[in-house]
């Protein structure tokens, strides 16, 4: 299998090209900045390093990068600074969200294309009743003015859940929710929910970035576990939390 990651060369996608090159899977990496991955990923056989932006990508280039793979996988984020949150592009995960489907349904694949797409527990998955306090709905609510990062993964999400839906012919997609993100060395036990079980906002939980690369990593590998989740939004907890 050939999986396409874009936000390579993050915190959490670099974790995650390690955990599909690992499993001995094909990784085709979108990054700006060459030299960023380790000796093992980097003389990795199965490893291929695309430099480009990928907001500046035509839409025939991104189809081109597409063709081929079995799966495509989003860590894209805003960086954690002043411009990185309050700068332009405002709506950088949703527009190369929008960008990545219309490629995928363009590429006219024999079988749907997985589409894993890393997402916030502070993003509501509006195809449930999820219960949210009246005080963290007014947070939220401020933040999504104040704070154009959560907005943006809010439009990520919803495009998937509204646009591509549950019965599309071309892809398929699960949109992975972590809570506050951790440094970690290793895997450790983590706990899958379809809903959050805690508030993110007022009583939030951890969730290692390397588990959340290992979970990515197991849904774009693991067919059973795909099934149970395609369509969904599960919540990511580092074990220790419950």
């Amino acid at each position: 299998m050939t999986t396409l990651v874009v936000g390579a060369s993050g915190a959490t996608g670099r974790l995650l090209v390690e955990q599909l090159l690992q499993r001995g899977e094909q990784v085709k990496a979108i990054v700006r900045t060459p030299g960023t991955f380790n000796e093992f990923i980097t003389n990795n056989e199965d490893f291929s390093e695309i430099q480009a932006s990928v907001h500046d990508l035509t839409h025939k280039e991104m189809q081109q990068y597409i063709t081929g793979c079995d799966a495509v996988a989003s860590c894209l984020g805003h960086q954690m600074s002043f411009r990185g949150v309050f700068g332009k592009p405002r709506l950088l995960v949703t527009d190369t969200v929008r960008r990545l489907c219309a490629a995928i349904q363009a590429t006219h694949s024999e079988k749907p294309v997985k589409f894993v797409l890393m997402n916030t527990a502070g993003n509501s998955n509006r195809d449930l009743d999820e219960p949210i306090s009246f005080a963290q709905k007014c947070v939220i609510g401020l933040l999504r003015l104040l704070v154009p990062p959560l907005s943006d993964n809010e439009k990520a999400a919803d495009y998937l859940r509204t646009q591509i839906g549950q019965n599309n012919q071309t892809m398929e997609w699960t949109a992975v929710r972590p809570d506050s993100l951790q440094n970690e060395s290793e895997v450790t036990e983590y706990t899958l929910h379809p809903s959050p079980t805690r508030s993110a906002i007022f009583n939030a939980g951890q969730t290692s970035r390397i588990n959340v690369a290992h979970f990515m990593a197991e849904l774009v590998t693991n067919g059973e576990l795909w099934n149970q989740w395609k369509g969904q939004m599960p919540v990511i907890y580092n074990n220790k939390e419950e």
